[in-house]
C-alpha cells in the first residue's frame, strides 16, 4: 500500500452546462495570460510601449498553437493515420498533443509578422517575453496530468503519479511524474532567464537564447525517462536529439552574437522615448495653476521690468 503519491483527476473535464471546460486547454490558457502579463512588464521596463506585447501575442500565439499541434501530428503521426485511427482526432488539440519545438518555431514567425508590423526589433520582444514563456511552459505542463499522460518509468517515490486511466495502452500504477519535473525545472529556467537578464543586461536576442538553452538542458534529462511510445535515432529519442541539436544553436548565437553586438539595444520600440519625453516635458497652464504657480504673458513682464529700470534711472539723477 502506498502511503504517499500524487493523485490523478478522475478526468479532465468539468461540464458548466452544455460548456465543457477542459483542465488542458485551461493550462494552456493560463500559461498565454501570465506569459504576456509579464512579457509587457519587462517589455515597459525596456523602453517599450505597454500593450505592445499583447498586440504581437494576437499573431505569436495562434502561429504558436498551429506550430505545436504539426510537430505533434507529424512526429506521432501513427496516432492519427495508422490503421484503426481517425484522421480527425488529429484536429482535437484539446485531447493534448502540443509539441513545445514547433510552436516556438511558429510562433516566432508570428512574433515576427507581429514585429515587422510595428518596427519593431524581434529580438528585443523575444528577449521580453523569454521568462513569461518559460512560465507558460511551467503552467501549460499541468494540462497533461489533467488528462494522465506524459509520465516516466514506474517507481515507488513519495511524489509517484498515480495513473489511473487503461485507455489508449495506459497502465495504471505509479510511476515519474514527468510532467512535474518539467514544470519545476521550467520555473527555474525563468528564474535564471531574470537573474542573468539583470546582472548582465543580456540584449539583441541573448536572453531567449539562454532560454531555449536552459530548457533544451532539462528537457533532454527529462524526455529520457518518459516511457510514452516515441521514435528513436541511434538509440535515442527524437525529442532527445532536437534538444541537444537546438541546444547547440541557441549557445552558437549566444556566443556570436555577444561578440559582435555586446550590449543591449538602446532603443526597443520607435517613438516610445520621444512619447515619454513630451509627456514629462509639457507643461501647460492647467500645469501651472495646480503648482500654484503664477504665469503673465511674456510681454507684459518685459513692460514692467522696463518700467522698473526706468524709474531707478530718474531716481538716480535726482539724487
Amino acid at each position: 500500500m502506498e502511503l504517499a503519491y500524487i493523485p490523478s483527476p478522475s478526468r479532465g473535464v468539468i461540464h458548466l452546462g452544455p460548456i465543457p471546460l477542459r483542465g488542458y486547454a485551461f493550462c494552456i490558457i493560463i500559461g498565454v495570460f501570465v506569459a504576456v502579463w509579464l512579457g509587457n512588464k519587462r517589455w515597459i521596463a525596456r523602453g517599450g510601449r505597454a500593450g505592445t506585447v499583447a498586440d504581437i501575442a494576437v499573431w505569436a500565439v495562434p502561429f504558436g498553437l498551429l506550430g505545436g499541434r504539426l510537430y505533434h501530428v507529424i512526429t506521432d503521426y501513427e496516432l492519427y493515420f495508422s490503421e484503426g485511427r481517425d484522421w480527425v482526432d488529429a484536429f482535437k488539440v484539446w485531447e493534448g498533443g502540443l509539441g513545445i519545438w514547433g510552436a516556438i518555431a511558429l510562433g516566432a514567425v508570428g512574433a515576427w509578422i507581429g514585429c515587422r508590423r510595428r518596427g519593431i526589433p524581434l529580438p528585443a520582444y523575444a528577449d521580453a517575453i523569454a521568462p513569461g514563456i518559460a512560465l507558460a511552459q511551467a503552467i501549460g505542463r499541468w494540462g497533461n496530468w489533467f488528462n494522465q499522460e506524459l509520465y516516466g518509468k514506474p517507481t515507488d517515490l513519495p511524489w509517484a503519479l498515480h495513473i489511473t486511466s487503461s485507455t489508449d495502452g495506459r497502465v495504471p500504477g505509479y510511476y515519474h511524474p514527468t510532467f512535474l519535473y518539467e514544470s519545476l525545472w521550467c520555473v527555474g529556467v525563468a528564474l535564471l532567464v531574470i537573474w542573468a537578464d539583470r546582472r548582465f543586461t543580456l540584449g539583441h536576442g541573448r536572453a531567449f537564447a539562454l532560454y531555449v538553452a536552459a530548457y533544451c538542458t532539462g528537457r533532454g534529462w527529462i524526455e529520457y525517462m518518459r516511457i510514452d511510445d516515441a521514435h528513436h535515432i541511434l538509440g535515442l529519442r527524437l525529442n532527445v536529439w532536437t534538444a541537444i541539436i537546438v541546444f547547440l544553436l541557441a549557445v552558437t548565437y549566444f556566443v556570436v552574437s555577444a561578440k559582435k553586438r555586446p550590449g543591449r539595444e538602446e532603443t526597443v520600440e520607435p517613438g516610445a522615448t520621444d512619447d515619454e519625453t513630451a509627456s514629462d516635458g509639457e507643461t501647460g497652464p492647467e500645469d501651472a495653476a495646480e503648482s500654484g504657480e503664477k504665469t503673465e504673458p511674456a510681454a507684459e513682464t518685459d513692460e514692467a521690468d522696463t518700467a522698473e529700470v526706468a524709474d531707478e534711472a530718474g531716481s538716480a539723477k535726482k539724487t
